[in-house]
């Protein structure tokens, strides 16, 4: 099947009604200064969040012990699944033999391999427990061969786990990083020359004494997470993600995504967990709001975008995130084949994106496609995060949203727009939310960037 665009799709007409959905109204206060500082502020304060996470896990392993909450393929094509009674017992043990190693903020435990139900329950495990974790870029290991971002990772983090799905495809950057006191844990496979316990062990680990002891212990400033940046000008940095910023996002995007309320989310994503679109984004608002997240081990490029393709012949989503050249990859393949694209817009509230702007054509495309299968156009939406903001900050509303838009800030966030410091002005500005989180391992060489506990990005 060909990828390229089609350029005889006329765009779609904007006379199309909008899908209806439940969203809630970024509605803001606005302050301007003599300056020409201007503050935007919500005019609606954040409700109430949960000291911690896994407080949701046990919510739903009691409304919903049977609901699957994440699912992947397996050998033969079929769904590997876990329930959230699953996850609520597994994350319980694995949770208990991490506490027995004495794990800490000081030895947290570093997941190199990509999404995956067992990369989930060790994550999940950590949470439980209280202790951080850090997932790192699969590229570090695989495609980097002189390992300089993965060593550089190893000795900022100091592990004192690292766990990586399988071990001999990850022996090479196991056996050159990780020192040999640190323990290794693996879903299969060897490292030459050392021990690896094997996941399953640590599932079979007996109920610590102390285990409920250490989850009520967790609180809205216990670290969650470490995130490392991208490191695309010098070496990344560990982002701390405490239990407020994860769960405080939670109550934003549901307040937001209103339409979160009405039906469990149903998600097909491949987003990866070592960025905070993926790893706090998508998964949290499965877990917060009881939903289904299926992974797609497909990825937007040719020799990837097929295995997406298959996943969402198969899965109707609620909810569909992705970045501009997913949904570009994904085009041709909604246009011609009927059956996806009647699979596709089934029950779809909505579709996300973020990374990048969405092209006019891709845009007036989805549109077209959907207008053709269900009458209405499906809201596109997009805003503004950071891994500092764990990330939701800004939305744009369903009428007005267009490509280039990142919206306004959501309740629990506030804006300052500043001239720009560069060049000759002509409307650029810097954005600054408060409450968002400067703190890294170790201190950022940027911390100048951060003023009145603010988080500065340029436009």
């Amino acid at each position: 099947m060909s990828t390229k665009p089609d350029i005889s799709v006329p765009a779609a007409s904007s006379d199309a009604p909008l899908r209806p959905i439940s969203f809630g109204d970024p509605a803001v206060s606005i302050d301007r200064r003599d300056d020409g500082t201007i503050y935007l502020r919500p005019k609606i304060a954040l409700g109430e969040y949960p000291l911690r996470l896994t407080d949701r896990l046990h919510h739903w392993a009691k409304a919903e012990p049977n609901r699957i909450f994440m699912a992947e393929r397996a050998a033969g094509g079929l769904w590997r699944q876990i329930s959230y009674a699953q996850l609520l017992a597994t994350s319980r043990h694995i949770a208990s033999g991490l506490l027995a190693r004495g794990l800490s903020a000081d030895k947290p435990v570093v997941i190199l391999s990509g999404n995956s139900i067992d990369h989930a329950l060790l994550a999940f495990g950590a949470l439980y427990a209280g202790i951080p974790f850090c997932p790192v870029s699969p590229a570090y290991s695989l495609i980097s061969r002189d390992y300089g971002k993965l060593g550089f990772a190893m000795k900022l983090l100091t592990p004192g786990l690292v766990f990586a799905d399988d071990a001999t495809k990850f022996a090479e950057a196991l056996s050159t990083n990780v020192p040999a006191e640190i323990e290794i844990v693996a879903s299969r496979g060897e490292v030459p020359g050392r021990k690896v316990t094997k996941l399953g062990d640590l599932l079979a680990t007996p109920e610590h004494p102390g285990l409920d002891a250490a989850h009520d212990a967790i609180g809205p400033d216990t670290i969650a997470k470490f995130l490392l940046t991208s490191g695309s000008t010098g070496n990344p940095k560990a982002v701390i993600n405490t239990q407020r910023m994860i769960c405080a996002n939670q109550v934003m995007l549901r307040e937001t995504l209103a339409f979160l309320k009405d039906e469990p989310p149903v998600i097909v994503d491949w987003l990866p967990w070592n960025h905070t679109f993926g790893g706090n984004h998508n998964i949290g608002l499965t877990l917060y709001n009881g939903g289904s997240m299926y992974l797609d081990a497909g990825k937007p490029m040719p020799g990837g975008i097929e295995e997406t393709v298959r996943n969402l012949r198969e899965i109707s989503p609620t909810v569909y995130f992705n970045v501009p050249k997913g949904y570009e990859s994904l085009l041709p393949y909604l246009r011609d084949d009927k059956a996806l694209r009647a699979k596709f817009f089934h029950r779809l509230h909505a579709m996300f994106f973020s990374g990048a702007a969405l092209s006019p054509y891709v845009w007036n495309s989805l549109d077209e496609l959907a207008v053709q299968e269900t009458g209405f156009r499906v809201p596109v939406l997009t805003g503004l995060g950071a891994t500092e903001t764990a990330p939701f900050f800004m939305s744009v509303k369903p009428a007005t949203s267009r490509s280039g838009h990142v919206g306004l800030p959501v309740s629990g966030n506030e804006a300052k727009l500043v001239a720009s410091s560069r060049s000759a002005p002509r409307g650029r500005t810097s954005r600054r939310a408060i409450g968002a989180s400067p703190n890294s391992r170790p201190p950022p060489s940027t911390m100048k960037a951060f003023t009145n506990s603010a988080m500065r990005s340029s436009r």
